[in-house]
C-alpha cells in the first residue's frame, strides 16, 4: 500500500494535520528517526514531504527501498542530495515562485533598514534618548544608489525589479547574461562588487555556490559597501564576512542566512553595523500556506501518477 511520510520538527499543527487528512501521513521529526522504524514501515513509504536543513542523504534514501518521491517544503533544496535520489529513480520537488515576493520584501526591507540605521533609530525612540540625547547622526541615503544582484533568478529578478522602483542602477551576476532592462552584466562576482554600493545575494545553496561571495569581493565592495543575504549562509565565506564587518572592510550587512542556523557565530550578535533576522525571509501565513498547499499537490499528483507540478530532476 502507498504510504507518505513527513520529515521535520518545523511542520506545523496545521500542516502536519493536513497531510495526515489527505495521505494519513505518518510523521518523524527527523531523518535519523528513519531507523527506528519498522521494515513494513519503511518498505511501505513511497512519497516523502521533506521541511527543514538537515542533510538527506543516500544513506537514508536507502531505509526506504521504494521511495519514489521527496517533496520539499521549500524552494531551496540542498539539503537533499538530487543525484543521489536521481540515480535511486526518486523524483525531487521543490515550491518554488509562491514565495518570491516575501523574500524579495524582506531583501528590501534590509537594505532600508541599512540605509536609514532603523534599529537604531527605533532603539533611540522606545529608551527615551531621543529626548534626553537628540537625534541620531545623519544616516545613508538609498534611491539612486548602485546594487548588485548576485543571482538573477526568479527571486534575484524580483529583488531586482523593487529596487528598480528606487531609482537604483542595477548591475548583476548570473550564469548567463538575461534579456533586462538595459541592467549591467558581469561576468563574475568580484567585477559586479566593485561597480556598485549594495550586494544582494539571492544565489541557490549547494555545492557549486559554496562561499561564492568571498574575501575577494568583500574587499571590492569596499568601505561604504554593504551586503545583503537572503539565499544561503553557505553562500558567503562567512569567516571573511565577519573579518570585513569586524575590521570596516565593508560597511554593513543585512542577513537572514547564516551558518549553523540557528546557532550562529556570537560574533555578529555584537555587531552594530548588521541587521539580523532569523531566516525569515518565505515567513508569512500567506506564503507558508502556499507552499504547503505546493507540496501537498506534488504529493497527491504523484500519487495519482500525474505529471509533477515543479520538478527539480
Amino acid at each position: 500500500m502507498a504510504s507518505v511520510m513527513m520529515i521535520g520538527a518545523s511542520f506545523s499543527e496545521v500542516e502536519r494535520d493536513r497531510l495526515k487528512t489527505a495521505f494519513n501521513a505518518r510523521f518523524a521529526a527527523d531523518v535519523a528517526d528513519l531507523a527506528s522504524l519498522s521494515v513494513q514501515e519503511r518498505a511501505e513509504t513511497t512519497a516523502l514531504a521533506f521541511k527543514g536543513h538537515a542533510p538527506f542523504g543516500a544513506a537514508a534514501m536507502d531505509l526506504l527501498p521504494n521511495l519514489g518521491l521527496i517533496a520539499n517544503f521549500g524552494v531551496g533544496y540542498d539539503a537533499i542530495d538530487v543525484e543521489a535520489a536521481s540515480r535511486r529513480g526518486i523524483r525531487v520537488t521543490n515550491t518554488p515562485d509562491v514565495l518570491n515576493d516575501d523574500v524579495a520584501d524582506l531583501a528590501v526591507a534590509m537594505l532600508l533598514a541599512q540605509c536609514r540605521n532603523m534599529i537604531a533609530g527605533d532603539a533611540c525612540v522606545r529608551s527615551g534618548d531621543w529626548a534626553a540625547k537628540g537625534n541620531l547622526p545623519l544616516n545613508r541615503k538609498a534611491s539612486g544608489s548602485r546594487v548588485g544582484i548576485v543571482g538573477l533568478g526568479r527571486i534575484g529578478r524580483e529583488i531586482a525589479d523593487r529596487l528598480a522602483a528606487f531609482k537604483m542602477d542595477i548591475h548583476y551576476h548570473s550564469r548567463s547574461e538575461k534579456q533586462t532592462p538595459g541592467w549591467t552584466f558581469h561576468s563574475d562576482v568580484v567585477s559586479l562588487a566593485e561597480a556598485v554600493d549594495f550586494l544582494v545575494v539571492a544565489l541557490v545553496g549547494g555545492k557549486e555556490t559554496l562561499g561564492y561571495v568571498g574575501a575577494e569581493a568583500l574587499a571590492a565592495l569596499g568601505p561604504r559597501g554593504v551586503v545583503i543575504n537572503i539565499s544561503r549562509g553557505t553562500t558567503i565565506d562567512e569567516a571573511a564576512l565577519l573579518e570585513a564587518l569586524e575590521s570596516g572592510i565593508i560597511a554593513g550587512a543585512g542577513l537572514d542566512v547564516f551558518l549553523n542556523e540557528p546557532d550562529i557565530d556570537p560574533r555578529f550578535r555584537v555587531l552594530d553595523n548588521v541587521v539580523l533576522q532569523p531566516h525569515q525571509g518565505s515567513a508569512t501565513t500567506e506564503t507558508r500556506t502556499d507552499m504547503a498547499l505546493l507540496q501537498h499537490d506534488n504529493i497527491a499528483a504523484f500519487l495519482a501518477g500525474r505529471p509533477l507540478l515543479t520538478p527539480v530532476n
